[in-house]
């Protein structure tokens, strides 16, 4: 199984080195935990793809550590960019922007585009500035299933595959970055906790919503990633509801609402009965909403009801992740 590593200097060294060397490393970010590899050799990116199962249409996005790495990976000239940059960067907001020939087709699903981020998280910043690479990181799972935000969430699903863990704590965020194409008429091509409402106020600019946040993409690769129908799947069904679940007592089922319910006398609150939040906060939804269908895929259930987000600000994020995971194909 892999070995789970600290964040002192030592440790973040030899995930470093193991990087250059072109091989894989599991990161944590503030959104998820990564699957990393430098960037530039396809040898390494292509293991990627190998571990996680993943397929070739998906593009996987770049990870740097300040904006001018950024312009050694893409055309970095649009106002948009540098706009984005100050109010967002470094945080959970990846910008798809046109791609030097540099970076390898493979990272990029064969488009001219490719996906950049400049995480926030300590450890993912160490080791981005010990390694000196991008590092092309997509969530450090099976493709298709729930988004680790844990080392132990790695380890569960990859452990067997992976030889170094970097253990950096929970993940603040909980769901993966907002995703925008910078352009003139910039569309937000994956929601996140950075808002299409906090998006519009930085550019004074309409931002439109992509046509690809539920749409299956056939045969041609994607210009981002997670916009696939069906993802972040736990095994279990899940069911999305708004009032009261049609099942809400079935024997076998989980209901999941997003702030505690009223208890309607000390403790009595039914084994199956589960809650986001305490008070309904999207934030900590949004911290929480992996955790949990892990967790709970995990308990034996037949299926897992759980209530929508509000519209709008972060529960379009959710209400996102909620939507795919529990797609039917």
């Amino acid at each position: 199984m892999a070995e789970i590593l600290t964040d002192s200097d030592a440790d973040l060294d030899l995930a470093a080195g193991t990087l250059r060397a072109g091989a894989l490393v599991a990161i944590p970010t503030e959104t998820v935990y990564g699957l990393a590899a430098n960037a530039f050799c396809e040898a390494a990116v292509r293991q990627i793809f190998a571990v996680k199962s993943r397929p070739f249409i998906d593009p996987l996005i770049v990870h740097v550590h300040s904006l001018e790495q950024a312009g050694t990976l893409a055309d970095i000239s649009h106002p948009f960019v540098k706009r984005l940059a100050e109010a967002f960067w470094p945080g959970p907001l990846t910008l798809v922007l046109p791609k030097k020939k540099i970076v390898p087709d493979l990272v990029t699903a064969g488009h001219p585009t490719v996906a950049i981020r400049m995480p926030a998280h300590p450890v993912a910043r160490k080791i981005l500035q010990r390694a000196d690479l991008p590092l092309a990181a997509p969530s450090a799972n099976q493709f298709g299933y729930v988004s680790p935000t844990t080392a132990q969430h790695v380890q569960d699903s990859l452990g067997d595959r992976l030889r170094y863990i970097v253990d950096g704590g929970r993940c603040d965020c909980g769901v993966e970055s907002a995703i925008v194409l910078v352009g003139d008429n910039p569309v937000l091509l994956r929601p996140g906790v950075i808002s299409r409402e906090r998006l519009e106020a930085c550019l004074g600019v309409p931002v439109a919503l992509g046509k690809g946040l539920m749409e299956t993409a056939a045969d041609k690769g994607m210009l981002a990633p997670g916009l696939l129908k069906k993802h972040y799947s736990p095994r279990t069904r899940v069911e999305l509801f708004e009032g009261v679940p049609a099942e809400e007592n079935a024997a076998g089922t989980a209901v999941v609402w997003q702030r505690r319910p009223a208890d309607p006398g000390a403790g009595t609150l039914s084994k199956n009965v589960f809650w986001l939040s305490e008070d309904g906060d999207q934030t900590t939804v949004a911290r929480n909403i992996f955790e949990f269908l892990r967790r709970l895929d995990g308990m034996g259930f037949s299926k897992i009801y759980i209530e929508r987000s509000p519209d709008g600000g972060i529960g379009t994020a959710v209400n996102d992740r909620l939507s795919r995971a529990a797609a039917k194909l």
